[in-house]
C-alpha cells in the first residue's frame, strides 16, 4: 500500500492518501483541507498519479479532520464518508465545533454514509485494511490498519511521545489509554504509526518510551 501525508490547516492536521498501485484505487483518510490551495495541492496530487478516489475515511468526526470533506464530495459524486456511528453526533456539530474554535468557515453539519465496526476489512484494491475501534478521544475514534505494509493510521489516539486530549466534549482518558493499550499496543513493535498531528513513530518506541502509557 502506498502512502503520502499532508499537512492543512490551522492545527497541522495530518491527511493521508493511501492508494493500491496494482489498480490507482485509493481512499482519503481524514481530509482537512481548509482553502482552496490546500484542496487543489491534493487534489492536483491524485490527478498526477491518476488516482481513483473509491472513499473518504475518518478517523473521528472532528472539525480538523473534516474540513476537505465538502470538496471532495463535490468534485468526486457519490464518494462515501465512512467513519464510527459512536461520532455521528460529532459530525453533525460540525458548524459548532468551527465556532468553539473560532474558524473562518462555517462547514455544514457532516452526515455518514456508512458505518464501520472493529475487526471489519475494507478493500482498496489488492490491498486490506482493518478497522481497529479505539474510543476516548471521541466516542467512535477508530484506527485503520495495514498489515501488509506494517503501518497503522492512528488519527487523534496515539502520537509520537503522546496521546490524544480528552477534554473534548465525548472524550475519556481512561478508555483511551485502555484503547491504546489493548487495541495498538498488540501490534508488532516495528508497526510504523502514522498520527494526526506530527510525525510517525512505531509501537514500539511508544510502547518503550511514551510517558503516558
Amino acid at each position: 500500500m502506498n502512502i503520502q501525508q499532508f499537512e492543512f490547516n490551522f492545527f497541522g492536521e495530518n491527511t493521508y492518501l493511501l492508494w493500491d498501485a496494482a489498480s490507482g484505487n485509493a481512499a482519503v483518510v481524514d481530509p482537512g483541507m481548509m482553502n482552496d490551495k490546500e484542496c487543489m495541492h491534493l487534489l492536483d496530487f491524485i490527478k498526477n498519479n491518476s488516482l481513483q478516489l473509491q472513499y473518504i475515511l475518518l478517523t473521528h468526526a472532528h472539525v480538523d479532520h473534516t474540513l476537505g470533506i465538502d470538496f471532495l464530495c463535490e468534485t468526486y459524486s457519490g464518494l462515501p464518508v465512512i467513519a464510527h456511528k459512536d461520532d455521528a453526533p460529532l459530525g453533525q456539530m460540525r458548524p459548532q465545533q468551527a465556532q468553539m474554535f473560532h474558524l473562518p468557515v462555517r462547514p455544514a453539519p457532516l452526515s455518514i454514509d456508512r458505518f464501520i465496526s472493529d475487526g471489519e476489512t475494507l478493500k482498496l484494491g489488492n490491498e486490506n485494511i482493518t478497522v481497529i475501534t479505539t474510543p476516548g478521544h471521541s466516542p467512535g475514534g477508530v484506527c485503520y490498519y495495514v498489515p501488509t505494509s506494517a503501518f497503522v493510521l492512528t488519527g487523534d489516539t496515539l502520537f509520537q511521545g503522546s496521546i490524544g486530549r480528552t477534554d473534548l466534549p465525548g472524550g475519556n482518558q481512561r478508555q483511551l489509554i485502555d484503547s491504546i493499550r489493548r487495541q495498538l499496543l498488540s501490534l508488532p513493535p516495528d508497526t510504523v504509526v502514522y498520527p494526526g498531528h506530527g510525525p510517525a513513530t512505531t509501537i514500539g518506541r511508544e510502547k518503550s518510551s511514551n510517558p503516558f502509557l
